[in-house]
């Protein structure tokens, strides 16, 4: 497993729109231009890298000191009645690892599931066995990978903040992807500073405080409503308070990567860097 980043790394959730082209080579190379330290590689689509091209991305990303991690297709449902999609499922996020080892990326993102018809007490059991034997395989695989379910947005989705880090104390070696946008969006609030400062001292007290010196967090502009997220935006055309929210991260002690999923891309990850950089010499 690679050590835990220090401090805070800021980058794209996939390749720059300014990069020389849409491969991740080329993605990372524009990342340490743009000055930015991370990039989430976006399998949501299918993992279609083999390993040739995994072996240049490592190369790439390790001689330019980018920190990578990598985000699974979104066809995962683990609540699913039909046991082929959950066989699916599992196959889909194994692949996902398998490609993220050889990549060199730490962090493998996921959407673990919907509810469908069931309750929210059936669907947290149905994903906990399968994420429980997806676990097994990756220990006995020794990918150097954690698997990161992430707090989703609608309301739909399995993935509340709570489901989240009890299945992080649950299967052992799974880890969060904390989407601060989802949570907003999901609950339209987590925007002030004492809510960002509230999730992130919970997520310490069931997790451990380590928990906090490694995160993986996504972060986006967001558009919602009765149910939840409808869209991402731009930061500036949102409410989102992302100054008080960089500020919890730095007051807390916060280290890892932060990726931007905003539709402006390298622009926001860019202004989050430099705006958490002017807030330390305040």
């Amino acid at each position: 497993m690679a050590d835990a980043p220090r401090g805070l790394h800021f980058g794209t959730a996939g390749v720059p729109f300014s990069a020389a082209d849409d491969s991740s080579v080329a993605g990372i190379e524009r990342i340490r231009a743009l000055g930015l330290d991370a990039m989430e590689i976006e399998f949501v689509n299918g993992v279609k890298m083999g390993l040739d091209t995994a072996a240049k991305v490592k190369e790439t990303a390790g001689r330019l000191g980018v920190r990578l991690s990598v985000h699974a297709p979104y066809h995962i449902n683990f609540n699913s009645e039909n046991p082929g999609i959950r066989l699916q499922s599992r196959e889909r996020l194994l692949k996902t690892a398998r490609v993220a080892a050889a990549c060199g990326a730490p962090s493998v993102v996921f959407h673990a599931a919907f509810y469908g018809q069931d309750p929210a007490e059936k669907a947290y059991d149905a994903v906990r066995r399968e994420l429980a034997d997806v676990q097994s395989v990756v220990r006995t695989e020794r990918l150097p990978v954690s698997l990161r379910v992430e707090t989703m947005g609608k309301r739909a989705q399995f993935g509340t903040l709570d489901e989240v880090l009890a299945l992080c104390r649950d299967v052992d070696g799974l880890q969060p992807c904390l989407d601060f946008s989802h949570l907003y969006a999901r609950e339209g609030k987590v925007n002030s500073y004492g809510e960002f400062e509230r999730v992130l001292t919970k997520v310490a007290r069931k997790l451990g405080p380590r928990s906090l010196r490694n995160a993986h967090i996504h972060i986006a502009g967001i558009q919602f409503g009765d149910k939840g997220e409808i869209k991402h935006l731009n930061l500036e055309e949102t409410e989102f308070r992302y100054d008080e929210w960089l500020q919890a991260l730095r007051d807390l002690g916060v280290e890892g990567l932060v990726i931007c999923e905003s539709p402006n891309l390298e622009a926001d990850a860019v202004l989050l860097k430099k705006l958490y950089a002017a807030q330390a010499s305040r």
